[in-house]
């Protein structure tokens, strides 16, 4: 029997005894794939007990063997444990640590049983037959020639891997991001990095400026580099992108670029980088636009140029159209339009009647309003009328939820934008165009809201001369999450026909979720009904106490016993839609949380970590960004349908379709039992549980809980305080989006 490791352990502040120690890694506790912070329990050569071991890893898995450097240490809270300084792997020496290791997901095609079976074969000789002689693996029962050649190519891979690895590892990069790079330059890895390491923010999701900076510093690329200042304004300009902004002005890009490029020796100066903006204008990387401000002082705007060019471009197209009006006999649409509602007994308001007829006609039109005003039923005669005036139709949504609700609503098929203007992985651009437009008279594109530019200048860009488009959406939701308010731009120009329903009906007023977002949409305090063992109403509001950690406890009751007295199946009627990703009723955690009460572990459910979140069989799980080779996009809810641990591929099945991804991908997927309210638009669920906390007030706003409250259908559950719920309502997003669509709609052709 070995003997204990009791380990002489040392405050913080103490200096340090350095050893080493050897052991095969048992679990991974947390791993961040970005920093590469580890904490991991290791089953050491010197003890009988596991032995917590804390570091920097840039790549770690289950079953492998280490050598440690470092030094003991007390944590206060969770005992002794092993601080590694340093560490290398060494080859497993035992028949358990050989197997652990090869099955550990490390090799594709080799899982936790082929492992057990190719162990069994060659004992102690394995990893020496796979180095040299792999093709003795045929004598493995169970093992084919195809496996082989598959397991050939992935041994040889990751000795690739390794290589980059260790150069990448020596500059900071994860192990996540190692195989990326790998995968996208393949043997040019090094070289590529070593070369531009800055090319790595372009070409790889996931790796930002800061992270590309990091290596070039590492590198030796010098502080002052210009090569280091173009790369920052660039980033700087899709930052401000990705907080919807189109352009920023000159003076906030160089105040943002000397920020970012600050460090403890050097600070650029507003000369330098306004020079640098100016001979890259010059070279046409980006653009300046010189514009007039309020008080007669001219202003250059800075955009990336295909910003620029789109948001022009688009602004000319629906201009050209808006003065090419299409003529109507309309005594015969009103005609129409009053033997429809005769036939259905059914009397369209006004503003409805308006919206139908100005449909007839317009070549661009909005129509919008908020919950409860009849915009489904508007639209869903729009689409007869035009039905009746033999014109071929096309529906279309930003997202899959979006575009199923719309088919549901008109009983016609609906798609998703990208879907209906063909997306092409091979070019990264959409088939249908101006010069191959789409074979249709009319066109709806609902949920308007979400078009962000670019989507929106490729949807008009592929209607045929002469065709109709007609927008549909709610202004005061969530603006797009990428860059442009292309809807509110549309509006505000007062260029483009536009009709907003504002009457709410008297089915919609019996609910109490459409009144409390019109409450909210003016500034007042919602009415919900406080929750009890009765419900009245459809909108309730839980106290959940004023610290998150209630929070947290009332949303696990609520999913785990309320919800399903009602009626409800948690797991695939409630969502739970929060503010922010951090924090204790933030998506993070509540999503481990949850994770554990909708979709426990069991034996027949596979599981694998990936960066510090489990992922299981039977979870439900989010797109993080658009992904047009598998075709599924930023925000597409899914369900894990298996986990291949042999082949190392997660399949996740999208509304009745089946996606594949390699492990390498899995960052583009997270769990969404709760996802942000940012990325629920355009989705309604039977339930949501939406959680206010003033531990998001930096988030608070009236549109996000707006937004929020909407997506419920059936049942909406506002946990929270009072003091966040009223920070909301009061609370309006003053940050102006940097656009000039508006302005643009205003110029002459």
């Amino acid at each position: 029997m070995s003997t204990p490791l009791t380990p002489a352990t040392q405050p913080l502040n103490a200096t340090p005894h350095y050893e080493t120690i050897t052991g095969v890694v048992e679990r991974l506790t947390f791993h961040s794939e970005e920093s590469g912070y580890t904490v991991a329990r290791l089953k050491s050569s010197r003890s009988t007990d596991l032995t917590t071991i804390v570091g920097s890893f840039a790549n770690i898995q289950p079953g492998q063997t280490l050598q440690l450097t470092g030094f003991w240490r007390e944590h206060p809270q969770y005992g002794p444990q092993f601080q590694v300084t340093n560490y290398r792997e060494t080859k497993p020496a035992t028949l358990t640590g050989i197997e652990k290791y090869l099955g550990s997901g490390l090799i594709k095609g080799v899982g936790p049983i082929t492992a057990k079976r190719i162990v069994a074969h060659f004992g102690l000789e394995t990893l020496e037959i796979i180095e040299n002689q792999i093709d003795r693996l045929i004598e493995v029962p169970g093992i084919a020639k195809k496996r082989i050649k598959l397991i050939k190519n992935a041994w040889e891979t990751q000795k690739a891997i390794k290589e980059v690895m260790i150069f990448l590892q020596s500059h900071g990069v994860s192990t996540t991001y190692a195989v990326k790079i790998y995968k996208q330059y393949q043997d040019n890895a090094i070289a590529t990095v070593t070369s531009n390491p800055y090319q790595l923010a372009t070409d790889i999701y996931g790796i930002g400026f800061l992270t590309a900076d990091k290596i070039a510093r590492n590198l030796g690329v010098p502080t002052d580099s210009q090569f280091r200042y173009c790369a920052g304004i660039i980033h700087a300009l899709s930052e401000a992108a990705e907080d919807g902004h189109c352009y920023l002005p000159q003076p906030e890009l160089i105040e943002n670029v000397i920020k970012l490029l600050t460090t403890d020796d050097h600070q650029p100066t507003v000369d330098a980088i306004a020079h640098i903006i100016k001979e890259m204008s010059a070279r046409e990387e980006l653009i300046r636009e010189s514009v007039k401000e309020n008080y007669g002082e001219r202003l250059l705007l800075c955009y990336k140029p295909t910003f620029f060019h789109t948001e022009m471009n688009l602004a000319q197209m629906i201009s050209r159209r808006l003065s090419q009006p299409i003529v109507q006999d309309m005594p015969r649409v009103r005609a129409w339009l009053e033997r429809f509602m005769a036939s259905r007994k059914i009397q369209l308001s006004l503003q409805q009647q308006k919206a139908v007829e100005m449909a007839a006609y317009s070549p661009v039109m909005v129509l919008t309003g908020g919950p409860g005003v009849g915009k489904t039923f508007t639209t869903h005669t729009i689409v007869s009328l035009w039905k009746a005036m033999g014109k071929t139709i096309a529906l279309a949504a930003p997202t899959g939820r979006a575009a199923q609700r719309l088919s549901e609503m008109t009983q016609l098929e609906a798609k998703t934008i990208h879907r209906l203007l063909e997306f092409d992985p091979k070019t990264m651009g959409f088939k249908r165009d101006h010069e191959n437009p789409l074979p249709h008279n009319a066109i709806i594109a609902d949920e308007a809201s979400m078009l962000d530019l670019f989507l929106a200048h490729s949807l008009v860009k592929a209607v045929a001369q002469g065709a109709q488009l007609l927008l549909v959406g709610d202004i005061d939701q969530l603006p797009s999450v990428g860059p442009g308010k292309v809807l509110a731009d549309l509006i505000t120009s007062l260029q483009v026909p536009v009709v907003k329903l504002t009457q709410v009906f008297r089915q919609a007023q019996q609910s109490a979720i459409v009144t409390a977002a019109h409450q909210i949409n003016q500034g007042d305090y919602p009415i919900m009904e406080p929750i009890s063992d009765n419900p009245q109403s459809d909108c309730l509001w839980h106290g959940g106490g004023h610290q998150p950690e209630h929070g947290v406890q009332a949303i696990c009751e609520l999913v785990s016993e309320f919800i399903p007295r009602l009626g409800f199946n948690p797991a695939t009627d409630v969502q739970v839609l929060s503010p922010m990703s951090r924090g204790l009723v933030g998506t993070r955690n509540l999503n481990a949380v949850l994770q554990q009460l909708i979709n426990p572990p069991a034996p027949l459910k596979t599981e694998i970590s990936r960066g510090g979140m489990i992922l299981r069989v039977g979870d439900r799980v989010i797109q993080q960004m658009n992904d047009y080779d598998r075709e599924v996009f930023n925000g597409d809810l899914g369900t894990i349908l298996s986990i291949d641990t042999e082949e190392q591929e997660v399949t996740v099945e999208y509304s009745g379709r089946r996606v594949v991804y390699d492990y390498a991908d899995l960052n583009e997927i997270t769990l969404a039992f709760a996802t942000s309210i940012h990325k629920s638009q355009g989705s309604e669920f039977p339930v949501v549980i939406l959680p206010l906390y003033m531990q998001h007030f930096m988030m608070l706003t009236r549109n996000l809980f707006y937004t929020g409250l909407t997506r419920a259908r059936k049942l909406a559950i506002v946990v929270g305080s009072k003091k966040a719920i009223s920070l909301a309502v009061r609370t309006t997003d003053d940050q102006q989006r940097y656009t000039r669509l508006w302005q643009r709609l205003l110029q002459p052709i």
